[in-house]
């Protein structure tokens, strides 16, 4: 008897495969105990606080925050590093303004569109 354990769509199964010569006997699958889940993150700032939003281009994991609340920005400052594909890439300030809200936090994944910050 072989076990794998493999992970679909973030589900872990156990699975053992029995071989019988000639012909496998289909493997029987059992859903194991859910991992761990990460501790919770750190208190945001209300959603939408600012009047500017900064949506995700794509999704991705936050990697970086390089701004805090309350900090003046100028158009082009990278206000967050985020890794999608397999790459690092910076979100950056649209405009110049001060960070209103950041409405994630280091290792929180998001998908596209969603707000990231806002600016005033």
């Amino acid at each position: 008897m072989k076990s794998y354990t493999i992970t679909v769509n973030g589900n872990v199964y156990d699975i053992t495969v029995e071989e019988t010569g000639a012909s496998a006997s289909a493997p029987v699958a059992r859903k194991a105990a859910p991992a761990p889940k990460a501790a919770p993150a750190a208190p945001k700032a209300s959603a939408g606080a600012g009047s500017i939003k900064v949506s995700a281009p794509m999704p991705g994991t936050v990697k970086a925050i390089n701004v805090s609340v309350g900090d003046a920005v100028k158009k082009g400052d990278t206000i967050l590093v985020f890794e999608a594909m397999k790459m690092e890439n910076q979100l950056v300030a649209p405009q110049d303004g001060t960070v209103a809200s950041i409405d994630v936090a280091v290792n929180d994944s998001f998908e596209a569109g969603v707000s990231i910050a806002t600016l005033n």
